[in-house]
């Protein structure tokens, strides 16, 4: 039986999603926390979203393979009483529809990225889920900068590679807005990311906007399709996944395969 779970979490004080020895991630709790509730001897769980250390989610999503029938609501409390302790709450527990893959089957993954340049205006509250910068940003540059990359594109330069994987991916969405508070959030939707992608392209708009790159910078950049020093990669903590959309359940196993076919490694 293969089931879907829809959960967030604080990731300030995880080592990122993956299992690593020694080391407190997201999936080593949960994994261990469906083991020991479904008495299983092993739990290998895929996600949507593989989030690094200090990488935050308000709505993420796994699947995990069990060799027995479950009650979702009962499985729901279960988790969040052994879970209690930690920064980590399951929203949804259903029986996934056939063909689901909850990393390949998305149609995209939306993040979000939130910058303070309102240095005398600061709560201190904030500090786990905000990046915190001295210098007043131009919105508009960042908003040109970042509208300028739109659409299908290999995004060599804004990704750490992965031998043999594709970096061609779609870039849906990203725009930035100014809340009440005068925090900048950064909105950033793709098929899929590469690694360090958002943080790269964030990194970028904040050099735009502290007038260290120009706008058309941001293109000519992506054209060259090699790494480079021209900005930095920002910190993790100020980003959050906050959506993974799927399509409707008849159609995900279709597009699990053709997400396969276009990102493995060759």
């Amino acid at each position: 039986m293969r089931l879907r779970i829809d959960f967030s979490y604080d990731g300030t004080d995880f080592a990122g999603w993956a299992k690593q020895p020694g080391l407190h991630t997201v999936q080593g709790t949960l994994d261990g926390a469906l083991a020991t509730i479904l008495r299983m001897d092993t739990i290998q769980s895929t996600v949507a979203g593989r989030t690094d250390a200090g990488v935050h989610a308000t709505r993420q999503t796994a699947h995990v393979d069990v060799d027995q029938s479950v009650e979702p609501g009962q499985l729901i409390r279960q988790l969040n009483s052994i879970l209690s302790s930690e920064p980590i709450h399951i929203h949804r527990v259903t029986a996934a529809p056939p063909g689901f893959d909850a990393r390949y089957s998305p149609m995209f993954r939306r993040y979000e990225y939130r910058v303070s340049d309102a240095v005398g205006n600061r709560d201190p509250r904030t500090r786990h889920f905000t990046l915190w910068i001295d210098d007043h940003l131009d919105m508009d540059l960042m908003n040109k900068a970042a509208t300028s990359l739109l659409g299908l594109h290999d995004w060599t330069t804004y990704c750490k590679p992965r031998p043999g994987a594709t970096r061609v991916r779609e870039l849906q969405i990203f725009r930035w807005r100014r809340e009440n508070d005068g925090t900048l959030v950064a909105e950033v939707q793709a098929d899929a990311f590469c690694h360090n992608m958002v943080r790269n392209l964030v990194g970028m708009c904040i050099a735009v906007g502290r007038g260290k790159l120009n706008v058309s910078d941001a293109v000519a950049l992506r054209e060259e399709r090699t790494r480079t020093s021209a900005f930095i990669v920002i910190p993790p903590h100020g980003l959050t996944l906050v959506e993974v959309g799927y399509p409707v359940d008849d159609e995900v196993g279709a597009r699990a395969e053709l997400s396969r076919t276009r990102r493995e490694p060759v």
